[in-house]
């Protein structure tokens, strides 16, 4: 007991001791941070085995029906009281992210309320929404005709842009403890 005491005392004053609990209880504190992840869509009410594409097949059916559905932008514009933005869909990953390394699963409409500035919508950035389905819109896919499900969104995440990593002749080793900030 009386050598534990004595530890103590001596870490209290050695500043290598102090520095590294110091060390220890800040990268405790931001492990979380490194660790997070996408938003939180509630999934209680939603259909998640209800795709893009079988929406369409039985659409009167399943008018108001909850989905949370995510994908790649391919276009997007501005409305009298909405924006409409066109999706095609692909399974959700873990983080409710839209997993692009699978098959899509069809394209959607998705209308958001109000303004959104299209520029920031770009074609090519992930997106996930939830919202009611609200039956269908005929459209086109190039020349081909497309009947589109139409969702009227609640809540919605804009993925940060990918940022690709030039390929180099060289391979890319790195080592160390830190957190990255992107745009």
């Amino acid at each position: 007991m009386a050598v534990l005491k004595m530890h103590d005392a001596l870490a209290r004053k050695d500043p290598a001791v102090r520095a590294r609990r110091l060390l220890i209880l800040l990268l405790i504190l931001l492990l979380p941070v490194g660790c997070a992840t996408g938003p939180r869509f509630d999934t209680g009410r939603v259909d998640a085995a209800l795709t893009p594409a079988g929406a369409v097949r039985d659409a009167q059916a399943l008018a108001g029906t909850r989905v949370l559905w995510g994908g790649v932008i391919v276009h997007a514009r501005n409305l009298a009281d909405v924006t409409e933005i066109e999706v095609l869909g692909y399974p959700l990953g873990r983080s409710q992210g839209p997993d692009t390394t699978r098959a899509p699963q069809g394209r959607f409409l998705a209308h958001v309320p109000g303004y959104l500035e299209t520029v920031d919508f770009e074609p090519g950035r992930r997106l996930t929404v939830s919202g009611g389905l609200d039956g269908t819109v005929s459209g086109k896919v190039g020349a081909a005709p497309y009947l589109y499900p139409r969702v009227e969104v609640d809540e919605f995440h804009l993925w940060p842009r990918d940022h690709a990593v030039p390929a180099s002749g060289s391979p890319r080793f790195n080592i160390g403890i830190g957190v990255i900030f992107r745009n």
